[in-house]
C-alpha cells in the first residue's frame, strides 16, 4: 500500500513538470505603440552593420598596403561581427513584423548555441589581436617572423573553432533541464539568464557551470589582453619621442576601445548573481554588446586608423 502511494506521488511530481516544446520571446511587446519604430531602427542598424563590416573585409582584401597580420585579423573580426548580429537581429525583425513571437525548443537551443560560439570566438579573437599588437610594438624586429601567414591562419582557426565543443556542451546541459515556471522568455533572443529563470527546481549547479565556462572562455582571454596591453603601454611610455609614442598608441587604441566596450557589458550580464538580474537591465546590456558595439566597431577601426582611411579613399578614387 505504501509503495503504491509513493508511486502515485512520483507520477504527480512528473505531471507537475510540464515539458515545454516551444517558447515565446517577449522581446519588446511591452511597447506596442513603438513596434513600427523599433522595426525601422533595428533594420537600419542591421544594414549599417552589414555594410560597414563588408566594407572593411573588401578594403583589407583588395588593397595591397593592408595585406598585414593586423588587417587579416580585422577582416576576421568583421566577418565575425556579421555572423554575431545575424544570430539575433533577423529574429527580432521577424518577431516585430509578423507579431509571432513563438520559437521552438530546438530553434531556441540552436540560436543560443551559435550566439555562445560566436561570443567565444570574439573573446579569443580579441586576445589574438592584442597579442598581434604586443608583438608589433614590443618586438618589432621579430614581428614578420613571429606573425607569419601560417601562424596567423592557425590563430584565426583556433579563435573560430576553439569555443565550439565547450558551448555545444553548455547548450546541451542547459536544455536538458525541465522548464515548468513558464514558457515566456522575457528577452529578445534566447540567452542564458532568462532561460535559467524558467527552469524547475534548483539551478545553482547550472549557474556554477555558466560561471566556470565564462571564466575559461572570457576571463582568461581578457587576462591575456590586459597582460599584452600592460606591456604595450610600458613600451610606449619608454619611447624617446612624443611622436613615436602617439604613433604606437594610435595602432592599438581602437582595439583597446572595442575590448572595453565588449567585455564591460558582457561581464556585467553573465557574472551578476541571479537575484540581481532584471528583464529591463538584461535587455539593455544585451542590446549594447550584441548590436550597439558591432555597429560602432567599423567606425572605431576606420575613423581612428589612417591606413584604412587612406585605403578607402584610394579605392573610391580608383572606382
Amino acid at each position: 500500500m505504501q509503495a503504491i502511494m509513493v508511486k502515485q506521488e512520483e507520477l504527480e511530481a512528473i505531471d507537475n513538470v510540464s515539458t515545454v516544446m516551444q517558447f515565446v520571446l517577449i522581446g519588446f511587446s511591452d511597447l506596442p505603440s513603438l513596434q513600427g519604430f523599433l522595426f525601422a531602427v533595428f533594420f537600419v542598424v542591421y544594414i549599417t552593420i552589414l555594410i560597414g563590416n563588408f566594407l572593411i573585409i573588401l578594403i583589407t582584401s583588395m588593397v595591397p598596403a593592408l595585406q598585414k597580420p593586423m588587417y587579416f585579423f580585422l577582416a576576421n573580426f568583421s566577418s565575425l561581427e556579421i555572423c554575431y548580429v545575424s544570430v539575433t537581429v533577423p529574429r527580432i525583425l521577424f518577431n516585430i513584423e509578423e507579431q509571432d513571437r513563438r520559437i521552438s525548443l530546438m530553434s531556441c537551443a540552436t540560436q543560443l548555441c551559435f550566439f555562445l560560439v560566436f561570443g567565444t570566438t570574439e573573446c579569443l579573437l580579441l586576445a589574438v589581436m592584442s597579442y598581434d599588437r604586443y608583438v608589433a610594438i614590443c618586438n618589432p624586429l621579430h614581428y614578420p617572423l613571429v606573425m607569419n601567414p601560417t601562424k596567423c591562419t592557425q590563430l584565426a582557426a583556433i579563435s573560430w573553432l576553439g569555443g565550439i565543443p565547450v558551448q555545444i556542451g553548455q547548450t546541451c546541459q542547459i536544455f536538458s533541464m525541465h522548464f515548468c515556471n513558464s514558457n515566456k522568455i522575457n528577452h529578445f533572443f534566447c540567452d542564458i539568464p532568462p532561460i535559467l529563470k524558467l527552469a524547475c527546481g534548483d539551478t545553482s549547479v547550472h549557474e556554477l557551470s555558466v560561471y566556470v565556462v565564462v571564466m575559461v572562455v572570457a576571463a582568461l582571454p581578457f587576462i591575456l589582453v590586459l597582460t599584452s596591453y600592460s606591456k604595450i603601454i610600458a613600451t610606449i611610455l619608454s619611447l624617446p619621442t612624443a611622436k613615436g609614442r602617439a604613433k604606437a598608441f594610435s595602432t592599438c587604441s581602437s582595439h583597446l576601445l572595442v575590448v572595453l566596450l565588449f567585455y564591460g557589458s558582457a561581464t556585467v550580464t553573465y557574472l551578476r548573481p541571479k537575484f540581481m538580474h532584471s528583464p529591463g537591465t538584461d535587455k539593455l546590456l544585451s542590446l549594447f554588446y550584441t548590436i550597439v558595439t558591432p555597429m560602432f566597431n567599423p567606425l572605431i577601426y576606420s575613423l581612428r586608423n589612417k591606413e584604412v582611411i587612406a585605403a578607402l579613399r584610394k579605392l573610391i578614387l580608383q572606382k
